[in-house]
């Protein structure tokens, strides 16, 4: 019960936070930016497979969120679901518009992050989440299991996975955003 109020509480300060930088409060970035440059860069490296592509896609990342927090909307999404959301388009772009060198880091450097290791209770945090939304991931039909890991995980852009199935680009969004939807059903049942 302990990791289920630290996780509570966390995400409530992040959403506090969100709401003060959505007013222009300089501090709040610095709080947002604490909270959740590790995942935020792990994604961004995933996307893009180097390492100095990601810090520049994550920088890309924190100053539109200083000009665009107020479009936040706390009750479509959670703060780092939103944020997530944000660095894997932000990652996507820079691949769109060839932004991206050749070549791709170790695999011993993706776990060399310039950030200070998290702490061991938010490890276990991040350890209960993943194991939720895994779990609610096995809740989904397979198409859109898939599509969701291949999505959000691996960095597909929605037109590629609909060229992969073989479906109008309109089916994918829809697999995508009915899967979506009982994922975050799933989320919100487990909190």
């Amino acid at each position: 019960m302990l990791m289920a109020d630290s996780a509570h509480i966390a995400r409530e300060q992040l959403k506090a936070a969100m709401a003060r930088l959505a007013e222009g409060d300089r501090e709040a970035l610095e709080e947002v930016y604490l909270a959740t440059r590790v995942k935020l860069f792990g994604i961004c490296l995933r996307i893009l497979g180097d390492r100095k592509e990601a810090e520049d896609a994550l920088q890309d990342v924190y100053i539109n969120l200083w000009q665009r927090a107020d479009r936040y909307d706390p009750s479509r999404a959670s703060p780092i679901s939103w944020l997530a959301t944000f660095a894997r388009n932000r990652a996507i772009d820079r691949l769109r518009v060839g932004k991206v060198r050749g070549g791709a880091v170790a695999e011993e450097e993706a776990f060399d992050l310039s950030d200070d290791a998290p702490l061991a209770d938010e490890l276990l945090i991040d350890a209960e989440r993943s194991a939720r939304v895994h779990t609610c991931l096995e809740t989904l039909s397979g198409n859109q299991r898939e599509n969701i890991r291949a999505a959000f995980f691996d960095g597909f852009t929605y037109a590629e996975l609909a060229e992969r199935a073989d479906v109008p680009l309109g089916t994918m969004k829809s697999w995508i955003r009915r899967g979506m939807a009982r994922l975050k059903n799933c989320l919100e049942a487990a909190a």
